[in-house]
């Protein structure tokens, strides 16, 4: 019996270690044969004439958070897969620039997630891409929201025979556990300044507050009328009658006789359906064939900037663009989370580095951890004292904490739809007194003074334990107030009028004097160079928490043109609902400020 054991747990062990050797021959076969693209392939071949195609995937993100090898060996990466936008605006930029695109092609049915700032500067690129009299031309099997507002920008939309325009303007619900939490015995103590500061509404309230919903319904509101008028303009007709196909789609859809695709037609979002085949057919008409006769002569956007890139020559002094994405948190955090210690760190060798002449700070985070939040900007405020400009570049959003690194800058630029402003601060603390009493646990014991084992959810939180929150919440909120009110050359009451957690547009936010600039991050860029006095210059684009082994794996994907990560979970509804569930509750786990206070904004950028 034993010995028939033993035989087994042998056979396992070699089976085990024979799959360990296969993994890792595999990933050196894929680290070798990229090292051998990057070192001898020779840029690609762009023919004259040739289409540029963007097929942007996934989520559209500042910067792509690398997955470890074998998570993008088994195409297990970030879910639903990254775009880096800034790669798109660079490749198009360039095919501005160059003779040989003769045309600009969207697909767009792998793009998932896109916020409006970010589709709005690629979009400005498009729309000067089209300035030089080349066509730009769009096609999908459907159009979503976010897909159909950066298709919008062509000269010519074609949508599939049996597809959809889906534009159903901006919403946001959320869920709110007051009642669950009562049932519970659950006591969620909530310390907060700001009656619009809503981020722990979903854990004291059943339902949206009134300040919350004003300021919601007015955000909304301004992000939704840019998305109308961008639209509205692209395609050359009244706003109202794009109102009228979102308002009133049922009735749209009744006069098409049911046909989702011939409503869009008739409303004036399309051009010409077509099917994919037919697609092919009429760009090779409109362009020319590859070689191969069966495809238009056309480069990938992945291929083009790798070229691109490998050919630029760049120059001595650079600017570096460092990109806070992610919650901000305490200590040493992994890409997609803005640790302050590692991320102070970045800041800091930028600023050492005597090649590095300004650094531009493009921020696209809710907030987080106050602690972390003021070491950031201290590091930010160092680098301009030491003679290096610094610019703030808000993206999506660059709220509560998000706004607080940005005081950091010598100027702050923001996206006419960013989401920002939200300065204020609370700090919550949870009891389970009741829920243990309920399985028969209690808690006793002794300390040494009354503020010992305080914060200890166990135990009812007490008068002197919760004013003493209290009033470190206000300190903190004041501190927030005077940081703001110095960077602005404002006063701190004018601040607070326009604080108490309420958020803003960018737009908004720049007619208060919380921003400086209506612009995208090229705009910021060339403040930074104009700043600096550098007429020449290239971009370096320090990363974050990455491992060794990302590093090395980031460079070597970028010089092969290969983009990171792909599909996990799914789009369907169900999946969307879980990964978002999935994301909140790691948001939780990242709330680590030593002292409890936290400068994070309930919000989204639609």
């Amino acid at each position: 019996m034993f010995r028939f054991a033993g035989r087994v747990v042998r056979a396992l062990w070699r089976w085990l270690d024979a799959i360990r050797r296969t993994v890792f021959n595999l990933v050196l076969l894929f680290v070798i044969g990229a090292v051998v693209a990057m070192f001898f392939r020779s840029a690609p071949e762009i023919p004259d004439g040739a289409v540029l195609v963007l097929s942007p995937s996934g989520a559209l993100v500042e910067q792509a958070t690398l997955d470890e090898p074998l998570a993008l060996l088994t195409s297990k990466g970030s879910e639903g897969g990254q775009t880096v936008l800034h790669d798109l605006i660079e490749a198009v930029n360039a095919a501005r620039e160059d003779s040989r695109i003769a045309a600009l092609v969207l697909h767009t049915d792998d793009l998932q997630a896109g916020s409006l700032s970010k589709l709005a500067e690629l979009r400005t690129a498009i729309a000067a891409f089209k300035a030089t009299g080349r066509p730009v031309l769009a096609r999908g099997e459907r159009y979503t929201q976010s897909q159909y507002y950066l298709a919008s920008i062509a000269d010519e939309l074609h949508l599939a025979p049996d597809g959809f325009v889906l534009l159903q303007g901006l919403a946001r619900y959320g869920s709110y556990f007051r009642g669950a939490l009562d049932a519970l015995g659950v006591k969620v103590h909530v310390f907060r300044v700001g009656e619009y500061k809503s981020f722990s509404e979903p854990f004291t309230r059943s339902d949206m507050s009134d300040e919350d919903r004003t300021a919601t319904r007015d955000l909304l509101d301004a992000i939704w009328g840019h998305f109308r008028a961008d639209v509205a303009a692209a395609r050359k007709q009244p706003a109202e009658a794009f109102d009228r196909y979102v308002v009133g789609y049922r009735d749209a859809l009744a006069a098409a006789g049911g046909d989702a695709a011939e409503a869009a037609k008739q409303a004036g979002l399309v051009d010409r359906f077509s099917t994919r085949d037919e697609w092919r057919a009429y760009l090779i008409e409109r362009f020319g064939a590859d070689a191969d006769g069966k495809t238009v002569r056309h480069v990938e956007a992945a291929t083009y900037l790798a070229g691109v890139r490998s050919q630029r020559q760049g120059a001595g002094e650079r600017i570096a663009v460092v990109v806070a994405q992610g919650a901000i948190a305490d200590g040493r955090q992994p890409p997609g989370v803005v640790g302050g210690d590692n991320f102070a760190q970045m800041i800091r060798e930028a600023r050492e580095d005597d090649s590095i002449k300004a650094v531009v700070l493009r921020i696209d985070s809710p907030g987080g951890s106050a602690w972390a939040s003021e070491l950031i900007r201290r590091e930010l405020e160092l680098t301009r004292q030491a003679g290096k400009p610094v610019i703030a570049s808000m993206s999506s959003v660059a709220a509560s904490g998000g706004y607080w690194i940005a005081a950091g800058a010598d100027e702050v630029w923001a996206a006419p739809t960013t989401v920002t402003g939200s300065i204020g601060i609370f700090a919550m603390f949870p009891e389970f007194v009741e829920p243990l009493k309920r399985l028969g646990v209690t808690t006793d014991g002794v300390a040494t003074g009354p503020l010992a084992g305080a914060l200890d959810p166990r135990r009812p939180l007490s008068a002197q334990a919760a004013e003493s929150m209290q009033m470190a919440i206000e300190h903190g909120y004041q501190r927030f107030l005077q940081t703001v009110a110095t960077a602005r050359n404002m006063k701190v009451d004018e601040v607070d009028k326009v604080a108490r957690g309420r958020v803003w547009t960018g737009e908004a936010a720049a007619e208060l004097g919380l921003v400086d600039q209506i612009g995208g991050l090229e705009d910021a860029i060339a403040a930074a160079a104009k700043r600096a006095s550098l007429e020449r210059y290239s971009l370096v684009w320090p990363s974050v928490g990455l491992s060794p082994g990302q590093l090395i794996l980031q460079r070597l994907l970028g010089f092969a043109g290969i983009e990171p990560g792909v599909q996990l979970g799914g789009g369907s509804p169900i999946g969307q609902m879980l990964g978002r569930l999935q994301r909140e509750v790691g948001d939780l786990l990242n709330w680590n400020d030593p002292r409890h206070l936290y400068v994070h904004c309930l919000c989204e950028a639609p």
